[in-house]
């Protein structure tokens, strides 16, 4: 394909967070520009928590078409937001904008990144029932999403620490605004633990237990509480088989990581930015094999 060259009319889109030097988001987004033949670029800027506003009022200035939030700014961006769809609203953390002549619109991709990723994978979950381990972003985006979608149950457990009330506001919310009932527990409740996956159809790690330098944990205290039915999955991407995964197969669960998550969160983006498909299978094949 030809080399695609910077002009004096390329748009600019972007990835705010710190860090960001891992992200392969560049990658995906710059493929998809050459692929349509648009005159857009996508660049990584590392961005301290006390920068963020400057960084937000420059790319506004410099007329960005949109931008991406990462740690530590999903938030932040929420809170800067001039508009919110509904699925941002709900979490309460942007992680991509829309600008508009300096009217700046709020999503949150993660969600629905994970519920294509399902799909993606074979699997039917509307109407059936979740458990999910976590209470961070990942965590918060996936129950509302799946809520929104027509997951009917979501049992939520998570350790009592800083994020609890923020989950539970959550969770409030997704319960008042939807028909999905959601439950929340403690990560200690082994024995309810044990009744939630008897009766769940999908079982996800939204928590960082399983990535480096905890490669060797899960959250999950031995392969017993799985079910040959039970579909598991792990947001984690790197390793790409977890401790969780490793276990759920050796239980006869088919499972699956978070490697597509993070492409069809981007896809989702993507087609905000630009009203086009994000060619999936080419991003695919050039970069998550």
């Amino acid at each position: 394909m030809e080399e695609k060259r910077i002009t004096g009319h390329t748009g600019l889109t972007c990835l705010l967070g710190s860090p960001v030097a891992h992200s392969i988001s560049p990658e995906m987004h710059n493929e998809s520009f050459r692929y349509h033949g648009l005159d857009f670029v996508y660049l990584a800027f590392d961005v301290a928590p006390e920068r963020f506003g400057q960084a937000v009022e420059g790319l506004i200035a410099v007329n960005a078409r949109g931008w991406n939030c990462t740690m530590p700014h999903k938030r932040r961006m929420y809170d800067r937001a001039d508009a919110l769809s509904e699925e941002a609203g709900l979490i309460g953390a942007v992680n991509t904008v829309v600008q508009e002549n300096g009217v700046l619109t709020g999503y949150n991709t993660d969600g629905k990144g994970y519920m294509q990723a399902v799909r993606d994978a074979g699997y039917d979950i509307i109407g059936q029932k979740m458990t999910l381990l976590g209470a961070g972003g990942a965590a918060a985006s996936i129950i509302s999403q799946a809520a929104l979608d027509g997951v009917s149950k979501i049992d939520l457990f998570a350790r009592k620490g800083n994020s609890w009330d923020s989950i539970r506001e959550v969770a409030d919310r997704i319960n008042s605004r939807t028909s999905c009932r959601i439950s929340l527990y403690e990560l200690q409740e082994e024995r309810q633990m044990r009744r939630s996956l008897e009766s769940s159809r999908i079982l996800v790690n939204a928590s960082s237990v399983g990535m480096s330098p905890r490669e060797e944990e899960c959250l999950i205290p031995d392969k017993s509480f799985f079910h040959p039915e039970l579909i598991v999955s792990d947001v984690i991407y790197n390793p790409r088989k977890t401790k969780l995964l490793r276990m759920a197969e050796e239980a006869g669960c088919r499972v699956f990581n978070g490697m597509y998550m993070l492409l069809y969160q981007g896809a989702c983006a993507f087609e905000l930015w630009t009203g086009k498909q994000m060619p999936t299978e080419l991003v695919k094949e050039t970069y998550f094999r």
